[in-house]
């Protein structure tokens, strides 16, 4: 199977274009030698090789007109009003591809998940899973044609979230790993890379289908996962399990939430994703480097204070 964009030199529009996933993707499409225009508010370094709009994207008025893009991917719209605006603001493009969430599926649905599990309120991800639904609804309203991919915790380079990071810190620190419980809930990845290889593939095929859920193959284990990010920094976990009256959020990077996306149709356009123990190496090995682009929690000092 070839993943590879047939059309050469396209003109991609990327909302962000400076933090962890919509970075990625500008950076990746750069490499492929296409034409990448940013839309941001230019108040972080910007990547090599991008062309910036500045602009606050609830406040774009006029900024975007003149342009034709091939595509435009929208990665940081969370709420339905940021999708309104960015189409009003639009003057022309082919395709429309929005980063959304399995965030969207409610908690009590039959898992795994599939693209037509009903989407409705998670509990656990509140609002943010209910504007994720509104954002997608006014996507498909006014542009039928438009792509949804709804991915699970994306990892990898460039990761400011404080997941993996978490534990990289614990290991460089050589200490021991507090661990929620028998640490036998499962957790369902997806590296940042592969999300760009669906996106790419998307692009390439035009697939009949319009929403995706992406993801690996298999859930893992938070102890296998912390094992594997303790290997990833050459180092090898110990474990203290926490009693399950202590809320995880307190001192880990997940809530008690296991859930599982039925993949499928990825298979439709890529046959090959990241091995986690491989893509966690390379989150290391960026992570060791700029540890400084990370927005840190306070789980460290939780876990001393209360646990210790």
């Amino acid at each position: 199977m070839s993943n590879t964009i047939k059309r050469k030199n396209m003109k991609i529009l990327v909302t962000g274009g400076t933090v962890f996933v919509s970075r990625f993707i500008a950076e990746y499409y750069v490499a492929k030698g296409h034409e990448v225009y940013v839309l941001n508010r230019n108040n972080h370094k910007q990547c090599d090789g991008v062309t910036l709009i500045e602009a606050d994207r609830n406040k774009l008025g006029d900024v975007l007109k003149g342009y034709q893009f091939d595509a435009v991917l929208d990665i940081n719209a969370y709420m339905a009003k940021e999708v309104e605006g960015l189409l009003d603001a639009l003057d022309s493009f082919d395709d429309y591809v929005l980063i959304s969430s399995s965030a969207v599926y409610p908690e009590y649905e039959t898992q795994p998940f599939t693209e037509k599990t009903p989407v409705g309120e998670n509990k656990f991800w509140g609002s943010y899973g209910t504007d994720k639904i509104a954002a997608e609804e006014v996507l498909t309203k006014r542009v039928p044609n438009a792509y949804i991919i709804r991915p699970p915790y994306l990892y990898g380079p460039m990761n400011n979230v404080y997941r993996e990071a978490f534990v990289f810190d614990c290991a460089l620190a050589e200490r021991k790993f507090y661990l929620p419980e028998d640490g036998k809930l499962k957790l369902h990845f997806f590296h940042v890379k592969d999300l760009c290889r669906v996106i790419e593939a998307i692009l390439d095929k035009k697939p009949k289908n319009h929403i995706f859920n992406v993801g690996n193959k298999e859930a893992v284990t938070i102890r296998d996962w912390v094992r594997w990010c303790y290997a990833a920094a050459g180092k090898e976990a110990e474990f203290i399990e926490v009693n399950e009256d202590i809320n995880w959020r307190s001192y880990f990077s997940f809530s008690k939430y296991e859930y599982y996306l039925d993949t499928a149709k990825q298979d439709e356009l890529i046959d090959t994703i990241v091995d986690l123990k491989e893509g966690l190496k390379e989150a290391f090995e960026w992570y060791r480097d700029n540890q400084d682009k990370v927005s840190k929690r306070p789980y460290l000092d939780f876990i001393d204070e209360h646990l210790a």
